[in-house]
């Protein structure tokens, strides 16, 4: 399946505690243990299966039927005369025989009606495996992201926190010469308490996303390939959102489904009222019986063979029954109802999915240039504010400040690239055109 290779190697982006790219586990290879390990794919596999079998049940009622009996009995019989006229007695003897039978519907309007439904209800059950497939490389694409941006935040905390440490050795000493209040060295303390408790935040929600990636694959968490330095930023083709929602509406398999729920729907009615059609059946059957000799009275009776043989048409018409049918009709006309309103919403969402994803990869791309812009601002106000430091303008407040925003624009940055990678995912998702091409594509940023 083409579905099988699609997420390839995703990383972090900014600050990456990692070990060489080719010990590091890619996106492919933990999506591949995902198709392999995970719970609710099997479930969606086995759900697919299932449905599949529709089509062949539902063909059943429009080929013949044989069906084979056969008896055997034995039999006592007492026979006794009134008026003690003479004759009589006992006698035992055995019946056996067999029958076959075949039965070939002719006109039966609701078995045809159920074939067209078991049809539509195995193409709806692949449809239905494919969205699963690609929900699963969805899955697995922001399990892996959330755990390189987990380590993303836990690194970030780190450096952050010996950075906030030497403004507070540094703001300890100044107030020791005299140079500084109590204040830097106030500020610098709470600065480094507080980045103490994100950094043990992080590394609890970098455990709780690493098991959630395991939870799919099955194994325990390794080294993640992470973003690297072939990171470019390319717009979707077209770059025009209503053609983009026009292709969904046209290959979105939310839609498919929900289309070929209508369609049963539809369905429905015809074998329902088919229900009050006649049926018309060609029937042949083929029955053999044979009763032994009997005993009576000491002695011996005679035996007979018996061969029937027929062929025929069976003609049956609904007459009444208890108004149940057409109940049953009506019901039938209100869930077609339900079902095209389904579809209606169906669509619905897809257009305003499909618009989403556009726009994260558009707005996506704006915002990764303006953080990239701002990491660069807020690097050289960083290096400003430590100058005006030492020239005794900036206070260590300052620096601190500064620290801080750099640290939340290095975040920042790395979360909006994420976001890019995986609403590129999405919106051909939403097209459903998700295939291993667009993966490869995203797998060329990682290393």
């Amino acid at each position: 399946m083409s579905l099988c290779h699609l997420l390839i190697r995703a990383g972090c982006g900014i600050v990456m505690l990692s070990s060489p790219a080719l010990l590091a586990a890619d996106l492919v290879g933990t999506y591949r243990d995902a198709l392999e390990q995970d719970a609710q794919f099997a479930s969606a596999r086995a759900s697919y299966l299932a449905g599949l079998e529709k089509l062949p049940q539902a063909r059943a009622g429009i080929l013949p039927s044989i069906n084979l009996s056969a008896n055997t009995a034995l039999n006592e019989r007492d026979l006794a005369f009134r008026n003690n006229t003479p004759g009589g007695g006992e006698s035992r003897y055995n019946a056996n025989g067999y029958s076959v039978t075949a039965s070939q519907p002719l006109y039966r309007q609701q078995n045809f009606a159920a074939y067209r439904q078991g049809d539509l209800a195995a193409t709806q059950a692949g449809t239905q495996f494919e969205i699963a497939s690609q929900e699963l490389i969805l899955r697995v694409a922001q399990a892996y992201v959330d755990v390189l941006l987990a380590q993303d935040n836990l690194a970030l905390a780190g450096a952050q926190k010996s950075a906030i440490a030497e403004q507070l050795e540094s703001a300890k000493r100044n107030f020791e010469v005299g140079t500084a209040t109590i204040t830097d060295t106030h500020e610098a303390q709470a600065r480094y308490d507080l980045v103490s408790s994100q950094e043990i935040a992080a590394s609890s929600d970098l455990e709780i996303k690493q098991r959630a990636l395991q939870m799919m694959t099955g194994k325990a968490p390794e080294t993640l390939a992470v973003l690297g330095k072939r990171f470019v930023l390319s717009p979707p083709q077209p770059q025009d959102a209503t053609h983009w929602i026009t292709l969904a509406q046209e290959k979105n398999l939310q839609i498919a489904v929900a289309q070929a729920a209508y369609q049963i729907a539809d369905s429905e009615i015809t074998r329902n009222i088919g229900g009050h059609m006649p049926t018309l059946d060609l029937v042949a059957s083929y029955s053999e019986s044979g009763q032994g000799a009997g005993v009576a009275g000491g002695g011996g009776g005679v035996g007979s063979d018996t061969t029937t043989k027929a062929v025929g048409l069976q003609l049956a018409l609904p007459l009444f029954q208890g108004g149940g049918q057409q109940s049953r009709v009506r019901e039938a006309y209100a869930l077609r109802e339900k079902a095209l309103q389904d579809m209606e919403n169906t669509k619905r969402n897809a257009a305003l999915t499909t618009r989403a994803a556009y726009l994260g990869v558009v707005n996506g791309m704006a915002q990764v240039k303006a953080l990239e812009q701002a990491l660069t601002s807020t690097q050289s106000q960083l290096d400003s504010t430590k100058l005006g430091q030492e020239v005794g303008v900036r206070t260590g407040v300052d620096v601190l400040n500064a620290q801080q925003q750099l640290y939340s624009a290095r975040r920042d940055l790395a979360q909006a690239r994420y976001n890019y990678l995986l609403s590129k995912l999405k919106l051909e998702a939403a097209v459903g055109d998700l295939r291993e091409d667009d993966v490869q594509q995203i797998n060329a940023v990682f290393q």
